[in-house]
């Protein structure tokens, strides 16, 4: 059942629209991210939904509250709204002790004094801050200082957690260990989570789902599974995850990558959309090639041109005919040397056209 709803949510900023038109439902305790790259909409539109920002057209809901509709004239000002924020920018107050950054929002409503301390201490409980209650939020690391944010934002009780890549500024390992975190905090306060990032990792492991935006427009709704394994549309596919992007010429009939004039085997099936196309792109993941050997029916011939090694993983460029693929193995797997021909099993390919 949806509980945050945006209908027909547009922002223009000038001649610019910065959002198209956005339909999108949340659901009660769903953690939702917004992932994109840097000016496609997605942390306007979160603006809009904590009320920072004004819509141009359309209608902001949580539960049966509208919150925002120009139509409407009707707006609700972004401390009536009771959510969380946490900002990429700690944005905690140095001249403040931790406890007291945390305890500011609730005597701002004028709450009791006892319950002030109540929610102030569970929520640095929450956050694993109790011992640090005294301290200056400038002694803390990074992650840390992100935790004192999220404790005042816990602190109110939220209905909606609003999170505007709070962990951008974090070095991977405590990005990584703040992401499960975050994770855990949702699961045990039963909030809903909006999570703007352009990162792809953070999405996944946090994600119940994820809209993909590109300029503005919503190109994706779906499972971090769905979204990796189905595309809907080649942005997708190049945005999420490694990916190369083949390009395969028609030569006498017959599907041919660019530059080499052996045709694709048989198991490469081209799809009929493809028929008129002069240039059309064999689009794969590096971890969905498999080195195999000349005596596989469906195999591609190359030309390893670079072998390096990434910890788990070793990573290849091979060159075929003037086009280059990425191939991805298990630092133990068998695989051949630079210089080396080589023949690739593509597992998973798919199907794209130059300007789609």
């Amino acid at each position: 059942m949806s509980y945050i709803r945006l209908v027909n949510v547009t922002k223009r900023f000038g001649n610019v629209t910065a959002v198209d038109n956005l339909n999108l439902e949340i659901g009660k305790g769903e953690c939702f991210s917004m992932l994109g790259p840097s000016g496609c909409g997605k942390t306007t539109t979160l603006r809009m939904v904590a009320g920072f920002e004004d819509l141009s057209d359309g209608e902001v809901w949580v539960g049966d509250r509208l919150l925002s509709s120009p139509k409407k004239h009707h707006y609700t000002p972004p401390e009536n709204r009771n959510f969380g924020m946490v900002f990429q920018a700690f944005a905690v107050w140095p001249h403040m002790s931790v406890y007291e950054n945390v305890a500011f929002p609730l005597r701002l409503r004028k709450l009791p004094a006892a319950e002030i301390e109540q929610r102030t201490k569970d929520a640095l409980t929450a956050t694993n801050l109790l011992k640090s209650a005294n301290e200056s939020p400038a002694s803390l690391s990074g992650g840390g200082k992100q935790r004192v944010a999220l404790a005042r934002a816990l602190a109110i009780n939220p209905d909606v957690m609003l999170l505007d890549e709070p962990l951008s500024s974090l070095d991977p390992h405590l990005r990584e260990e703040m992401r499960f975190e975050i994770k855990d905090l949702q699961r045990k306060y039963g909030f809903s989570i909006i999570y703007v990032t352009h990162d792809q990792s953070e999405a996944m492991a946090l994600s119940d789902r994820i809209l993909v935006m590109k300029l503005g427009v919503m190109q994706q709704i779906d499972s971090p599974l769905d979204v990796y394994n189905n595309p809907a549309n080649k942005f997708v596919f190049s945005f999420i995850g490694v990916s190369s992007f083949t390009d395969v010429v028609w030569q006498s009939g017959a599907a041919c990558i660019k530059g080499d004039n052996r045709p694709l085997p048989q198991g490469l099936v081209v799809p009929a959309r493809m028929q008129g196309e002069a240039v059309f792109n064999l689009a794969s993941r590096p971890t969905e090639i498999r080195f195999t050997n000349e005596n596989d029916i469906n195999a591609v011939r190359g030309v390893v041109m670079r072998k390096a090694f990434l910890g788990e993983i070793i990573d290849y460029l091979v060159k075929i005919g003037d086009q280059e693929v990425r191939v991805q193995i298990g630092r133990r797997d068998p695989g051949p040397e630079t210089g080396e021909v080589c023949y690739l099993h593509f597992l998973r390919p798919f199907w794209y056209k130059v300007d789609e």
